[in-house]
C-alpha cells in the first residue's frame, strides 16, 4: 500500500457504525493519507473505542488521530482537524460513505494530473446531476442569465449550485465551478485560513460551496468522474429540525450570494426570491401540510435573520 503526503481530516458524532464502513472501505484501497484525523463531537465514547481499534490495524500505514471536538459543528470540526494536520495536501471527507475500488488511485491521479488543480472531488454514486425538466430547464436559464447545453457542475444565479454529471462521453477529469467536502482534496496551499467561515455553525450548508468559491478564484476545481463513492447519508438530529434547516438555507445561501458572489443588485434578490419561491412550490407538492408550514416558518425566521443583520 502506498502511503500518500495528505491529511486527511474527518468530523463525526454519534456515528460509529457508519464510520466503521467508511474506515474499512479506505482499508480496501490501494493508495492510503499519511495521517487521518477524526474529530469527535460524539456523545459516548463509542468512536474513540472504534478509532483505538482502527489505530492498531493501521499503525504501519498510518498515523491515525482522535481528538474531541471543541464546537461541534462540522465546519468547526474540519478547522480544528487542519490545526493539526501537518501534510502539504488536505482531504475533507464524511464519516458516511463507502468508498468504491480504485477511488483514492483516481482521485490522486487527477490532482496530480495538473499542477493549477487546487481541488478534486469524487463522483458520488448515488448523487448526481439528473438533466432538469421543462420548468426546471427554464428557471435555471432565468437564474444563469443565459441558456447552458447542462448546468452540471455549475453555480448560477443566487448562489444555487449543481451537481456534476456522470457520462461515458466525458473524461475522466471534468471542470466544475464548486466542490463538496464529502470527498474531496485540496492542495493546502489554495485553502485560506481558517478553510471555513465562523459563520457556518451546526451542519454547516454550503460551507463547501463558500470554500471551493475562495479557492476557484485563483486556482482550477474537477470532479475526478471515475473516482467514486456511495454516500450512504446518516440520520441525524438536524435533519429532523425542518424550520432550523430552511432557516439556515436562506440565510447561508443570501451570504454566500451577497458576500462571496457579491451579488447584491435587485436583479440578484430577484432571482433568488424565485428560487425560494420555486423550493416552496416543489415543498408543498411533496410533502405534507405540517411540513410545508415548517418549511415557511423557517423561511420567515430566516428573513429575519438576515434583516437582523444588516440593522446590525
Amino acid at each position: 500500500m502506498r502511503v500518500l503526503p495528505v491529511s486527511a481530516i474527518v468530523p463525526t458524532r454519534n456515528r460509529s457504525i457508519a464510520l466503521s464502513k467508511t474506515l474499512t472501505s479506505l482499508e480496501k484501497q490501494e493508495l492510503f493519507p499519511a495521517e487521518l484525523i477524526l474529530v469527535d463531537g460524539s456523545d459516548d465514547s463509542s468512536t474513540r473505542e472504534l478509532v483505538d481499534g482502527f489505530r492498531q490495524r493501521l499503525a504501519f500505514t498510518c498515523c491515525l488521530k482522535w481528538m474531541p471536538a471543541n464546537i461541534c459543528g462540522a465546519a468547526s470540526q474540519r478547522n480544528q482537524g487542519m490545526r493539526a494536520a501537518t501534510k502539504p495536501v488536505i482531504w475533507f471527507f464524511d464519516d458516511d460513505i463507502v468508498f468504491e475500488p480504485h477511488c483514492v488511485r483516481r482521485l490522486w491521479n487527477a490532482l496530480d494530473s495538473d499542477s493549477r488543480l487546487g481541488g478534486v472531488n469524487t463522483m458520488i454514486a448515488n448523487q448526481q446531476y439528473k438533466s432538469p425538466g421543462l420548468l426546471s430547464r427554464w428557471l435555471f436559464r432565468f437564474l444563469n442569465g443565459h441558456a447552458s447545453a447542462t448546468y452540471a457542475g455549475l453555480v448560477i444565479g443566487p448562489a444555487v449550485n449543481l451537481l456534476p454529471e456522470d457520462r461515458d462521453d466525458l473524461p475522466e477529469v471534468v471542470p466544475v465551478e464548486w466542490l463538496n467536502t464529502t470527498c474531496t482534496l485540496y492542495r493546502r496551499d489554495a485553502l485560506p485560513t481558517p478553510p471555513f467561515d465562523s459563520v457556518f455553525v451546526g451542519y454547516s450548508l454550503m460551507e463547501d460551496l463558500t470554500l471551493s468559491l475562495r479557492v476557484g478564484r485563483n486556482w482550477k476545481l474537477a470532479n475526478a468522474r471515475t473516482a467514486r463513492i456511495f454516500h450512504d447519508s446518516q440520520s441525524a438530529g438536524y435533519k429532523t429540525d425542518v424550520v432550523g434547516l430552511a432557516a439556515m438555507e436562506l440565510v447561508n445561501r443570501h451570504y454566500v450570494m451577497t458576500e462571496i458572489l457579491e451579488k447584491r443588485h435587485l436583479s440578484d434578490y430577484l432571482r433568488l426570491f424565485e428560487w425560494e419561491v420555486f423550493q416552496l412550490a416543489v415543498t408543498a407538492l411533496r410533502s405534507d401540510l405540517a411540513q410545508f408550514r415548517a418549511v415557511c416558518r423557517g423561511k420567515l425566521e430566516g428573513l429575519h435573520r438576515i434583516y437582523a443583520a444588516r440593522q446590525r
